[in-house]
């Protein structure tokens, strides 16, 4: 379906006039409805109080010439339509509340009527986007005084800045980063410089963003922040699509992803769109992408570059125009120099890279977002959840101290202050509650740091013999030394470890086979034992 053209401008107080001889004069809003090749649906006319008969005599011309035409009449009274300041006031109010439906509709300003001022204040929202529209500029005809709808063209002009304005976008992209941090008011300074310059790309860009850092650091809740804002400048008009890579394997992954063509596999009763035609025209967000496979991520990069891909199956490109950010908390590079992951596609996604930093990392943040997540457990809830001071000062002191770990970052802290919350008498969270939280916070971190086969693995190789050990390898052997620790014997420990071999008559002895699997690692049944 065709999207309807709507056009908005003022009411030319003196040249939409004509008085008694108006049909002999060329009247640019009259007139703009009068091209045969530029059908408008819908005229939103400005304009203020004292100028109502003309707008209705207006109104009802335009009837005439152009019957399909609606007008909607909205009323600005302005004290100085010359005074910069409060005409940009004014027609940024209205671009704000005005319903605009860029799906669905064409918008064009027209900038023929109007004060000079009131021309400039069009450029600058247009350029800014806060009104989603491109310039229309009306020329009468040679005789202008014959009337007639003389000539249109849809214009781009060199926009000039201006003191006060910048003032006001300062603040308004102070608002924006905010937005960005779910209104918390960080306090690390590197981290609100890198907001800053997302803030920035996110305006004026649609290249792909990639987002590092550690699990809960925030990815996903900054990817969609992203798209909000994005959203609120009318930069895109489809939906957010998020997807987690670790959950896809296989041709599942393709279909997912891709989508499928009915009959393509056992199973694929109907056609399936896939995620990425999904995302048209909004926002993909590709979740530790490093865990997609050679074949996904082939059809990923030419789908960023050719914005084609081929479902699974079908012999038919599909197409989508989305605008991809992935996260991750992988280094790629590492994984380029091992061949799993594709450097060309790094490469595409490596032009706007931003590391999000651990909360240990943030502790001059631990306590804004303390009382974000306080807040959020509030609205959820709909229960309150407080600190006494006693309570909060000791929190806050073990929060921002070595000893706390914060290993999920903020879904620990989360989760931390939805314990506390939930427990806490009429909502005061008390110090005997903290002092029950802290230990089991202590209690999970000791547990997973003991159980990490990373942290198992340390206990016996530097981290150069780590490097240069498989990923197979050291998950393989720190099973196997966990197995090892909880046994009183090598024997014991080789039974628990090859029983079904046993069981199948296909080990002779688990001891020997223990003892043989260690010596690979240059370890014996007394170091890894601790015996």
């Amino acid at each position: 379906m065709a999207r309807r053209r709507v056009v908005i401008g003022f009411l030319g107080t003196t040249m939409d006039a004509g008085k008694d001889n108006r049909w002999e004069r060329w009247r640019p809003t009259v007139a703009l409805c009068q091209h045969e090749d530029f059908l408008v649906d819908r005229l939103e006319l400005i304009h203020d109080a004292h100028s109502e008969a003309l707008a209705l005599r207006v109104k009802g011309d335009i009837g005439q010439v152009s019957p399909e035409t609606q007008v909607r009449r909205h009323v600005m009274n302005l004290k100085d339509p010359w005074d910069f300041q409060e005409v940009y006031g004014a027609m940024r109010d209205f671009a704000d509340a005005f319903p605009f439906d860029a799906e669905a509709e064409d918008y064009l300003v027209n900038i023929t009527t109007g004060t000079h001022v009131a021309q400039i204040c069009w450029f600058l929202l247009v350029e800014a986007h806060y009104v989603p529209a491109r310039i229309l500029q009306l020329t009468p005809p040679r005789r202008w005084r014959e009337g007639g709808p003389g000539k249109y063209d849809v214009i781009d002009l060199d926009l000039a800045r201006y003191d006060r304005i910048a003032t006001r976008f300062a603040v308004e992209k102070a608002e924006a980063t905010s937005f960005l941090k779910s209104g918390i008011a960080t306090r690390n300074e590197a981290f609100n410089r890198m907001i800053e310059r997302i803030e920035q790309v996110a305006a004026r860009s649609r290249a792909s963003l990639l987002l590092t850092g550690p699990t809960g650091a925030g990815k996903s809740q900054l990817a969609q922040r992203i798209y909000e804002l994005k959203k609120s400048r009318h930069r895109l008009k489809g939906p957010f699509v998020e997807v987690n890579c670790a959950t896809l394997r296989g041709d599942s992954a393709m279909s997912a992803l891709f989508g499928h063509a009915k009959g393509a596999f056992t199973g694929a009763l109907q056609d399936r769109p896939g995620l990425l035609r999904k995302a048209d025209g909004g926002i993909l967000f590709l979740d530790e992408i490093g865990e997609l496979g050679p074949d996904e991520q082939a059809m990923i990069l030419r789908a960023i570059e050719e914005k084609r891909f081929l479902p699974l199956g079908s012999d038919k490109e599909a197409s989508s125009d989305f605008q991809l950010i992935a996260g991750t908390n992988r280094d790629l590079s590492q994984d380029v120099a091992k061949g799993k992951f594709r450097e060309d596609l790094l490469a595409r996604l490596n032009l706007w890279t931003f590391e999000l930093p651990a909360l240990r990392d943030r502790r001059e943040d631990i306590e804004p977002n303390l009382d974000f997540e306080l807040a959020r457990f509030s609205e959820r809830e709909g229960a309150q959840g407080t600190f006494n001071r006693e309570a909060r000062e000791r929190y806050l002191a073990f929060a921002r101290s070595d000893r706390a770990k914060w290993r999920a970052n903020f879904r620990d802290l989360g989760a931390s202050v939805t314990r506390m919350a939930t427990l806490a008498p009429a909502g005061r969270i008390t110090e005997e509650i903290v002092t029950e939280e802290i230990a089991r916070l202590e209690a999970s971190w000791a547990r997973g740091a003991k159980d990490e086969p990373e942290a198992v693995l340390r206990e016996f190789f530097s981290e150069e013999a780590l490097a240069e050990m498989d990923l197979f390898d050291r998950v393989q052997l720190a099973a196997v030394l966990r197995v090892c620790r909880v046994h009183s014997s090598l024997s014991a420990a080789g039974r628990a470890l090859f029983s079904a071999s046993r069981a199948q008559k296909a080990s002779v002895n688990d001891a020997d086979r223990l003892r043989k699997y260690l010596a690979r690692f240059e370890l014996d049944w007394k170091t890894v034992a601790g015996k």
